[in-house]
């Protein structure tokens, strides 16, 4: 196949908090790139996924959740970084839940109006519905929001669907090279992989309000033996949360070392040796300068 008769394009993954774009993005590429966890705002990066196949190139930026509240330093960091995306990419994926459309989704549709880009509509988590009856006029519903190039029922956990999703957005792409090896499915680093495996047991493990105040940051990765050796610092903001990232008698600590280094060794498929330390920054989530000493800056 010529290079005249390929596709290539890049295509945002966008949608309120915890709508499953990231599972979404795992299961097209065919590998876990993208962390998940059942609470919203576990997504805090863009992160580009590479697709090949079929004469076409897909490369699927995952974003963090828009959210209408803004409050803290890194909560508006996240909608920049959703929103930066429009600047760039061909066609937009809009992710909703099966029958749900509320205030997030009108905002987002918003948005997308003033961006002008093709939407896709991917209509999440049809696996769960146990009566598929109500499907149909929701999907008459959300039709009569916009002008959307389609509308396709999906299920990132089963991977329903998917084939007629990725045919609609090959389709919808420019006609170019390919960007990356046919082999390629990430741009992102392993080691900002390794930070964002630990920080997704640190989500999944603790209470629900503990995983929005802490964050990861890789100080040592060094892979030149037969053992990865990464060494990571958890960030919290107040010191009583330090003792609750740690445990009684370490526990909690020593549990998510376990299931961050096994991750992270399925990964790497090689032995990998993690040590974690827990530190306080106080207010580092609604500080600018310490988001971006930690790793988040908004693409430009």
């Amino acid at each position: 196949m010529t290079q005249e008769q390929t596709r290539c394009g890049y295509v945002a993954l966008l949608g309120r908090p915890n709508v499953g774009k990231s599972s979404l993005l795992n299961r097209l590429i065919g590998q876990k790139i993208s962390i998940t966890a059942a609470k919203p705002q576990t997504t805090r990066h863009s992160i580009l996924g590479i697709a090949t196949r079929n004469g076409a190139q897909i490369l699927y930026v995952d974003t963090p959740g828009l959210h209408l509240q803004g409050r803290r330093a890194l909560n508006r960091y996240l909608n920049r970084t959703a929103g930066s995306v429009l600047s760039y990419v061909d066609v937009v994926v809009l992710v909703v839940e099966a029958l749900r459309w509320g205030a997030e989704e009108e905002d987002i549709l918003r948005r997308l109006e003033t961006a002008r880009k093709p939407i896709v509509v991917a209509v999440n988590k049809v696996d769960r519905l146990k009566d598929k009856r109500p499907l149909l006029p929701y999907l008459q519903q959300v039709s009569g929001k916009a002008t959307f190039l389609d509308i396709i029922p999906v299920s990132a956990r089963s991977g329903e669907n998917l084939q007629p999703l990725e045919q609609a957005l090959a389709i919808a792409l420019p006609t170019a090279p390919f960007a990356y090896p046919d082999d390629q499915v990430t741009t992102v680093s392993v080691r900002f992989l390794a930070a964002e495996l630990i920080r997704e047991q640190l989500t999944r493990l603790l209470q629900d309000e503990l995983p929005y105040s802490l964050t990861v940051d890789i100080e040592q990765f060094d892979d030149s033996g037969k053992v990865v050796r990464v060494g990571a610092v958890i960030w919290v903001e107040r010191t009583g949360q330090k003792g609750i990232v740690i445990g009684q008698k370490g526990r909690m600590l020593k549990q998510v070392g376990t299931q961050a280094r096994e991750a992270i060794e399925r990964m790497l498929d090689r032995p990998v040796h993690l040590e974690t330390w827990v530190k306080v920054r106080s207010g580092w989530s609604d500080d600018e300068r310490a988001l971006q000493s930690l790793g988040y800056r908004t693409p430009d």
